[in-house]
């Protein structure tokens, strides 16, 4: 048996029914391969037992819920994504695990606010506008990815993340070139990219930013093969993220995801993850 366990809907903000398509979609796809598929809900799997489950194909957020799926993976059930991988998404050890790959990515800095003032000193030194992001775990409301463009700003910025509880935050330059958005199953051939308008596919509109894309030529085979590079890296198989290229067609990475929502490939991508997840049987 293999159990599908969705994304609770406060990890899904303005996803929540793209979230809920694409992991029926695979079970869909799993079934006509002639497997028997279990769903439930992330607060289903953190409080059932599933242990007969062979394989768990999952969205999970929650802490307690990717715990539990390391758990299992400990004793030998086969997870995709890892419960392990899920953790590495969350922005700061993604940014310290990327940072220390040298894999194509903007200059970025860990700051520690959990017991910790915030050095307003330090920050002058920071290259403006640029951006902060939550680094203790993922975006859940717009200000949780800021674009800031002086220190009194970052400082502000910095201050919210406290007053909320947010024990860490991510610094990235800024980088400038076209924005591309860009899906993957690592392990398959398939690869999806496309240039975002800020009403399209958005969560929160920060596409703007970068403004309208001037369709700089790259290599979709390096971008392809940077993303695969990451997804093993972060054990993540089923992903998405942004990159930024710039003039020259140079690409770096900017944001890696594990297990979007694939709205704008949604069943090129669900084929492609159930093929990966039947690989793993």
């Amino acid at each position: 048996m293999l159990l599908g366990v969705s994304r609770g809907k406060e990890f899904s903000p303005n996803r929540q029914d793209s979230d809920t398509a694409i992991i029926n979609a695979v079970a869909d796809n799993l079934c006509q391969m002639g497997h028997e598929v279990v769903m439930c809900s992330e607060n289903e799997y953190l409080h059932g037992d599933f242990s007969g489950a062979e394989l768990v194909f999952n969205m999970a957020r929650h802490q307690d819920t990717v715990a539990k799926l390391q758990k299992a993976e400990d004793c030998g059930t086969k997870v995709v994504n890892s419960g392990y991988g899920i953790a590495n998404c969350i922005r700061r050890p993604l940014t310290e695990k990327v940072i220390a790959s040298g894999l194509p990515s903007p200059k970025s800095a860990i700051i520690v606010l959990d017991g910790a003032e915030i050095d307003a000193d330090s920050l002058r030194d920071a290259s403006y506008p640029c951006w902060i992001k939550r680094g203790d775990g993922c975006a859940q409301i717009k200000e949780d990815v800021s674009f800031v463009t002086s220190t009194e700003e970052a400082v502000g910025v910095l201050h919210s993340f406290k007053l909320r509880g947010v024990a860490s935050a991510v610094l990235n330059e800024h980088l400038a070139g076209d924005l591309v958005k860009f899906y993957g199953v690592e392990g398959t051939d398939f690869f999806y990219w496309y240039y975002p308008s800020p009403t399209k596919n958005s969560k929160f509109g920060l596409e703007a930013i970068n403004g309208e894309s001037h369709g700089f030529a790259f290599s979709v085979e390096r971008m392809k093969q940077i993303s695969d590079d990451m997804a093993k890296l972060i054990d993540v198989p089923v992903y998405g993220g942004d990159a930024v290229v710039s003039s020259e067609g140079d690409i770096r990475i900017i944001d890696f995801n594990d297990w979007p929502s694939f709205s704008a490939c949604r069943d090129d991508a669900a084929k492609a993850i159930a093929a990966r997840i039947h690989q793993m049987l």
